[in-house]
């Protein structure tokens, strides 16, 4: 609420009504020349410090905003770089990682390579990779064993990537220890990758001892577009 002030005779306003802080601060707006003819109270208005107890120069003040601007403008710059520089070196460790796919020559190796590299390029401890529904000539390799009824119907029933807490989810079988899967990522691997809907071939699972590795507030996105390649290299084990 604004604090009346006594009126003068001298300031603007109908005699009598008492002039208020809106007032005032509306007069200095719509009057920009007004510090131009009165320059001497520039240097003599004293305001509050925000960061002591003793008054400062309006010219102080304005200082001291500009400053804490300029550190908060910083801040986010450093926090730009800095993602940018994770982003440089995810994308590094995605082409490093397509790169290894690219030069296995035998289809049966790929889904090892795949694994074995995910694991390398992105530090993931635990990393399995299951196809089922595969052509005849690849029916006894290990990959595509073991993959439960139920494990394939909940990897068909995901609309994306699932990151969380391993609650003793079936798909963690499949993994080298499953008791040490403490979180976990569930990619689903579909014919025409992440954008296509209906059943899954295959599910590449990921693993961490540590809980907050694969937590349900990440994002997805990203191990979305690792499902999409993953899924377009395995297609021809089908």
């Amino acid at each position: 609420m604004s604090t009346p002030l006594t009126p003068r005779t001298n300031l603007p306003g109908e005699f009598g009504n008492p002039i208020t802080e809106d007032d005032i601060a509306d007069y200095l707006v719509n009057t920009p020349d007004f510090f131009e003819r009165h320059a001497q109270l520039l240097s003599s208005v004293q305001l509050g410090s925000p960061h002591s107890q003793r008054a400062v120069s309006l010219q102080e003040r304005q200082a001291m905003l500009l400053r804490e601007k300029i550190k908060l403008l910083e801040a986010r710059i450093m926090e730009m770089v800095r993602n940018v520089n994770e982003n440089m070196a995810l994308a590094d460790k995605l082409l490093r990682w397509s790169k290894s796919l690219f030069l296995v020559t035998d289809s049966a190796d790929l889904p090892q390579q795949l694994a074995d590299e995910m694991a390398r390029q992105f530090s993931v401890p635990q990393v399995a990779i299951k196809v089922w529904d595969v052509a005849s000539a690849y029916a006894d390799c290990d990959f595509a064993q073991g993959a439960s009824e139920d494990a394939r119907v909940f990897v068909a029933s995901l609309p994306e990537p699932f990151c969380g807490v391993n609650t003793g989810l079936e798909v963690v079988e499949c993994l080298p220890d499953p008791a040490a899967a403490a979180s976990v990522a569930v990619l689903p691997l579909r014919q025409g990758g992440a954008e296509a809907v209906g059943s899954a071939f295959g599910m590449m699972v990921l693993a961490s001892p540590d809980a907050q590795r694969f937590n349900s507030t990440m994002g997805t996105e990203f191990l979305a577009r690792i499902a999409d390649m993953a899924s377009a290299a395995l297609s021809r084990l089908r």
